[in-house]
């Protein structure tokens, strides 16, 4: 998401899969002063990638993290752009009960109601 709200880019996972090892993919080619994102993205790897970028990580600690570290809790309100995000895309029918089968065809549908959005 950009600071709008609007979005820049998304990767289309399996259910069961983890998001943090999406994050470097995401990352990848953007700059920005920083990095907004959930407990799930709280990574040693991914803090220090997003300190290589030149950025600030926002991300909060997991409650059973051994070492604990500060974050702007103020700038991580931030974050609900991305579930504003979600509750837009859940408006189009077609997206929230996932008619589409095939990865492809939702990505495609996905891609389309984004637009939808940014222009708006």
């Amino acid at each position: 998401m950009d600071a709008l709200g609007n979005p820049l880019d998304f990767v289309l996972t399996p259910g069961q899969a983890h998001d943090c090892p999406q994050a470097n993919g995401l990352l990848a080619g953007y700059c920005g002063d920083y990095v907004i994102a959930d407990k799930g993205y709280d990574s040693v790897d991914l803090v220090d990638l997003i300190h290589e970028m030149g950025a600030m990580p926002v991300i909060p600690s997991r409650s059973n993290s051994k070492q604990p570290r500060d974050y702007d809790r103020h700038l991580y309100q931030e974050r609900h752009l991305v579930e504003c995000f979600f509750n837009k895309i859940k408006w189009f029918r077609r997206i929230f009960t996932r008619f589409e089968k095939l990865d492809r065809n939702y990505l495609g549908f996905l891609s389309f109601v984004s637009v939808l959005i940014w222009l708006r």
